[in-house]
């Protein structure tokens, strides 16, 4: 019975998406077609997963997620966010650095600074400033779908100027309407006390799916959510980062630590990969594996290593865990879709990804990480043959410990030329547009606990089951108790309206009798 239950929670939510699209066409498109920008029209015809946000923000209630859907795409083409980019947003804007994308907290969640003693109210730039947060929230949804944001209000050294309430509101409302299920949490950081009325009517704003969200925490607090490496020195961190434009601060991703050495800069990892390319090719034509499944490419095995080294190789691959679901890509498949698993156990400290070639052409690819000093990937850039799959196998380095910050960025492209290329010319020639790019991030597992104590977690979990079951059962005699007292309650109610008629007959009665008596005495 239990395994039909996430079956029906599927197709439950398969006919909530169905209605709400349905009911978008029929009541929000059917007055004008030109109401709405066509691609986000498209893209909310197509992707479930959007829908899907809309409904679980407003707590899966049609007639609300609607509403939020109307309100966004009314938005979007006011402000005519697809079109938004950097060239479109006032350069000193980007130079002040008082919004940005950095860091991630504890949790793994992107952060989403605000710096407030930067910020200057000006009725003139105002739209600019909210295409200005609509370029950073789009830039990041573009390139982490589905991931949500920590924002981080600093307001060090801020004060009554810089606050702006309206553009305050227009950033709630972002998260709150525009972008559901983008929030993750809202910290507010050395808020001054004089501001305390006013962050006392931006929780008003916030509607009750948001209202949880908003955390205020002073410099000693802010490491509860957000470690020190990704905190500024003036908030007790030891981040170094500096803001700085141009260029846009990227995604922190670098060229991962390499297999045999120390950490080298990517001209040069690229430049050495393209000239170990030729050599690898001529390698895997003694390779009699691969030759007899060319469907099949894995750069794990060595041909000029020795039989043992093989068998080694062989067990060390046996060793890590399959990835279980896909991401569908345009050039290639990628396993596992969202996130690589890792834990403290010899066997869980190593992951397998898995790409696969869907395009008719050779694809060329190379993996990046945010942090190159944890982890060794191999291969860490190669290319895969039409139809091929290779197999990457990323391993914590040394005593290294994964973290939720950590994230891997792999990037593809399609290789017209690839007799003539090199890799390094390749990705260096390569225009952006062509790039495929698929991040993963990281999830730290709890270890498995050792064989001795499996008696005693057994005896545990039985009697926790056996607490369960126990508490279930006062529960439903609490229920029932419930029941019983809202009957009697109802009774008692019956009985007093009872008693009352019975009064009021016995009032009539002795009225009647009062009136017989007085008619029959003798005048």
């Amino acid at each position: 019975m239990a395994e039909h239950e996430p079956q029906q929670g599927e197709q439950d939510l398969e006919k909530k998406i169905q209605e709400t699209r349905q009911r978008f066409n029929n009541e929000l498109l059917q007055d004008s077609t030109d109401k709405y920008d066509s691609r986000d029209v498209e893209k909310f015809q197509q992707d479930d997963a959007l829908v899907e946000a809309y409904l679980t923000w407003r707590m899966y209630v049609v007639d609300d997620a609607l509403k939020m859907i109307d309100e966004s795409l009314l938005w979007r083409k006011e402000f005519g966010i697809n079109d938004v980019s950097e060239s479109t947003i006032p350069r000193w804007m980007f130079e002040t650095g008082a919004v940005y994308l950095h860091g991630y907290d504890k949790e793994g969640n992107k952060l989403f600074w605000f710096k407030v003693k930067l910020h200057i109210k000006d009725a003139k730039s105002v739209v600019d400033k909210k295409k200005y947060v609509a370029f950073w929230l789009e830039r990041y949804a573009k390139k982490e779908p589905g991931m949500p944001l920590t924002v981080v209000f600093d307001m060090t050294d801020s004060g009554i100027s810089n606050i702006d309430m309206d553009f305050v509101k227009y950033v709630i409302n972002c998260f709150k309407v525009y972008y559901p299920k983008f929030l993750s949490k809202m910290v507010i950081v050395d808020m001054p006390w004089i501001m305390n009325a006013a962050w006392k009517i931006v929780k008003s704003w916030l509607g009750p799916e948001a209202i949880a969200k908003l955390k205020f925490a002073s410099k000693a607090e802010i490491q509860t959510f957000i470690g020190p490496e990704y905190l500024p020195p003036h908030l007790g961190g030891t981040d170094p980062f500096t803001y700085a434009y141009p260029p846009l601060p990227d995604d922190d991703f670098q060229t991962p630590l390499c297999e045999n050495g120390p950490i080298i800069s990517e001209d040069d990892m690229e430049s050495k990969e393209g000239e170990m390319e030729s050599r690898d090719t001529l390698e895997s034509s003694f390779n009699s594996e691969i030759v007899a499944k060319p469907k099949k490419v894995n750069f794990l095995e060595d041909s000029l290593r020795s039989e043992d080294g093989e068998r080694d190789t062989n067990v060390r691959v046996k060793r890590v865990r399959n990835p279980q679901t896909t991401f569908k890509g345009l050039l290639l498949d990628v396993s596992p879709a969202e996130e690589l698993s890792f834990g403290s156990g010899e066997n869980e400290r190593k992951c397998l990804i898995i790409l696969s070639n869907v395009t008719k052409n050779q694809v060329a690819f190379k993996v990046r990480t945010t942090a190159p000093e944890k982890y060794r990937v191999k291969p860490s850039s190669s290319s895969c043959e039409p139809g091929a799959s290779v197999d990457i196998v990323v391993s914590l380095h040394g005593g290294s410990q994964a973290s939720p910050q950590d994230r891997f960025l792999i990037m593809a492209a399609e290789m017209e030329n690839a007799g003539s290329q090199e890799l390094a010319q390749f990705w260096k020639e390569v225009p952006k547009n062509k790039v495929m790019e698929h991040r993963l991030h990281c999830h730290v597992q709890d270890s498995v606990k050792p064989a001795a104590n499996s008696r005693r977690d057994s005896l545990v979990e039985t009697s926790t089951s056996g607490q369960q079951d126990l508490n279930t059962a006062l529960m439903r005699v609490m229920v029932c108790n419930s029941r019983l007292e809202q009957k009697m309650n109802s009774c008692l109610w019956v009985q007093k309206v009872l008693a009352g008629l019975v009064l009021v007959l016995l009032v009539l009665n002795l009225q009647c009798l009062y009136l017989l008596g007085t008619a029959q005495r003798p005048c």
